[in-house]
């Protein structure tokens, strides 16, 4: 990363902690708790048998030690890993509003961050563009949930694209125990199709899509000069034309429809957020539906 002003820098993360903190303890206190509160059993210890207990449960050894049955005890399993997939390539520095997609990902990730370690829960994260960039190992605390959002925010990304399949291999290579995955990305990627059935087996996948109002909607405005960060080519567009405007909206909405399906198809939660706008309404709502399922 090249030199910054390390007082802007901290102001900014600093900003974005203030903010999500309050939507932390206002809003989210209790959602994130009941959603994601242990999804395992860990072993605690052993005791006598009971009437009532489960025969399965039965410790043979022990039972055969002390003459009498035995039976396993567990407790849920407390302690959860979140893991954000953080896309830094260039099309998320794109940004209409008054905010890009790097910054509306910097929020989200601190909102459901902060949660995570009130529940006392560890965060990790892997930074990818069209290759895997960073892994930072999960941990707890403030500090290192600081050191997330600074890397969304100030990270200086090697490529350009996005490979999302990529960053999936990565995270079943790594990743050994099942962990809450926040896949963050606007998902302009090569098909991942394979990896993200194999990671959605192992974890539980959600995929938080940004997108900015400007690519999903053309205004008559003429000849426009459109650059492609990803591509780093620029393009002329007549939207002038109704033939082109009908083109653009069809193309958009058959790439909503695929992404939808391929979601589904994997049982993988697709919360949609357009960059700059209240994302608060899209992550109560998703939080109200697996709170509902569970």
């Amino acid at each position: 990363m090249e030199e910054r002003n390390v007082t802007e820098v901290l102001k900014r993360v600093r900003r974005v902690e203030i903010t999500t903190r309050r939507l932390v303890n206002d809003v989210f206190s209790g959602e994130y708790h009941s959603v994601f509160k242990g999804q395992g059993m860990e072993f605690d210890k052993v005791r006598e048998y009971q009437p009532g207990d489960e025969i399965r449960s039965i410790d043979w050894n022990v039972t055969a030690r002390m003459g009498v049955p035995y039976v396993k005890s567990f407790m849920e399993e407390r302690e959860l890993v979140v893991m954000f997939l953080l896309d830094v390539s260039a099309s998320g520095r794109f940004g209409s509003v008054d905010k890009t997609k790097i910054d509306t990902a910097a929020e989200i990730c601190a909102v459901l961050a902060f949660s995570a370690i009130q529940n006392h829960d560890k965060v990790g994260a892997i930074v990818f563009s069209d290759d895997v960039e960073k892994f930072i190992v999960p941990d707890k605390g403030r500090r290192h949930v600081l050191r997330v959002v600074r890397e969304v925010l100030f990270h200086e990304p090697r490529g350009h694209r996005t490979d999302v399949a990529k960053a999936l291999d990565y995270l079943l290579r790594v990743s050994k125990r099942r962990a809450i995955v926040f896949v963050v990305s606007d998902f302009l990627s090569p098909d991942f199709s394979r990896p993200l059935a194999m990671a959605a087996r192992k974890h539980d996948v959600v995929a938080l899509w940004l997108v900015d109002p400007r690519e999903e909607y053309l205004d008559n405005a003429g000849l426009v000069r459109v650059w492609d960060q990803e591509a780093q080519v620029e393009h002329v567009i007549d939207t002038s034309s109704k033939r082109a405007r009908a083109r653009f909206a069809a193309a958009v909405e058959k790439r909503r429809g695929e992404m939808n399906l391929l979601m589904r198809r994997n049982g993988v939660d697709c919360v949609r957020i357009e960059a700059g706008q209240d994302y608060i309404v899209p992550l109560s709502r998703f939080f109200r539906a697996r709170a509902r399922r569970r």
